[in-house]
């Protein structure tokens, strides 16, 4: 007989080893299975908001500054013009990514998550793509591991990136939307300046810089254009250019493609999808990480009732706010005209800046952003 799990994941990042971690604590038996050697690294933007940190410390995954840098808040700068805003009630973290993936690892390896690492799958077993929905799902479906082996699961779980071919395998590769941009990411060793994580307004592309240690800044290049570079970008950035003149890097720079991508559907069969391979905001909003643990936290309601339709419903609601706040965020992309008179109606009013990262970071509903965007629209008449 071939070995068998309740719960097969593929994909070992943070939002799959995230659905082990709450699959666990409810008692499935789960496994997951992932190409890679761990910790594994990833070309992102390393700082994690208040709600990213609440939703870790739900998966019971502590994170806190001894392991990174803490952060007040966001800073907004284009040219001249600069505009802060504090988180309300909290901080964010900035942490190296393999230090994070290395937290969530030891905490599914303490609750008994079996960890199959170098170890790729390569196909899905039927029935595990059977087309319809009901709520029996199929109890002997699984997947063939590279060399031939063979695991059943009752459910299984694609959380294996944007690229997922668990996605394409069980047929949910329909997008209603999608729009990609390319990521760029490096180390720097430099004393932090600053108390914010800061976002540098460019023609072309935004640069994030977040304080990672007490003598290390993340810089995270994000541009329309796959040919551009760390070094070349920082022609428009002179402020940022001049603090990181005389730094040395203390990282390759890695690149990867960030996006806003929306399925029709996100399950079929016992399959699910998490995380990217579901969906995925752009990451100008720095919420990609925070969507995929509350995502994993309602797989796992759905799973515990059996019924993988709940977590359809689900999916679709947690994604409206980050994929609206991207959406306004990118409004300002390639607009500078616009984006100065934005930011000079923040600085006029800096309220409004705080309310929008307060629905940011899901501490206000979109009924709240709803008052502070007619707030908003008046001045920006008036700047």
């Amino acid at each position: 007989m071939r070995p068998s799990t309740d719960v097969f994941i593929v994909g070992g990042g943070p939002a799959g080893l995230a659905a082990a971690i709450a699959l666990r604590r409810k008692g499935f038996r789960v496994t997951v299975a992932d190409g890679a050697k761990p910790p594994i690294d990833k070309a992102c933007g390393e700082g994690l908001m208040p709600d990213t940190l609440a939703a870790l410390a739900d998966l019971g995954v502590v994170v806190d500054a001894r392991d990174g840098f803490a952060f007040r808040g966001v800073r907004f700068l284009d040219g001249h013009c600069a505009i802060d805003a504090s988180f309300p009630g909290g901080y964010g973290i900035g942490v190296r990514r393999p230090i994070l993936h290395q937290k969530m690892i030891e905490r599914a390896a303490a609750l008994g998550v079996a960890l199959l690492w170098e170890t790729p799958v390569t196909r899905l077993l039927p029935p595990s793509l059977a087309l319809d929905d009901s709520a029996a799902a199929p109890q002997n479906a699984g997947v063939e591991l590279a060399g031939g082996s063979e695991i059943s699961a009752r459910w299984i779980i694609g959380a294996d990136g944007a690229s997922s071919r668990v996605r394409r395998w069980s047929g949910l590769q329909a997008f209603t939307q999608c729009d990609s941009r390319f990521a760029f990411r490096r180390h720097y060793h430099v004393t932090p300046w600053s108390d914010c994580s800061e976002v540098y307004w460019g023609k072309k592309a935004q640069a994030y810089v977040t304080q990672v240690s007490e003598c290390e800044i993340c810089v995270a290049l994000v541009t329309r254009n796959p040919k551009q570079r760390i070094d070349a970008a920082l022609e428009e950035f002179p402020e940022l250019a001049h603090r990181l003149a005389n730094a040395q890097a203390t990282s390759v720079e890695r690149g990867a493609v960030t996006s806003i991508h929306c399925l029709a559907r996100v399950t079929r069969g016992n399959v699910a999808l998490l995380g990217d391979a579901s969906g995925a905001v752009d990451a100008i909003t720095g919420e990609g990480l925070c969507l995929g643990f509350r995502q994993a936290a309602a797989l796992a309601r759905a799973l515990e009732l059996g019924d993988l339709r709940s977590y359809q419903q689900a999916h679709r609601r947690l994604a409206r706010r980050p994929t609206f706040m991207a959406r306004l965020m990118l409004t300002l992309d390639g607009r500078p005209t616009l984006r100065r008179r934005v930011l000079r109606t923040f600085a006029g009013d800096p309220q409004i800046f705080e309310n929008l990262l307060a629905v940011h970071v899901g501490k206000t509903s979109l009924r709240h952003l709803a008052a502070t965007g007619a707030r908003f629209g008046w001045k920006l008449l008036a700047a």
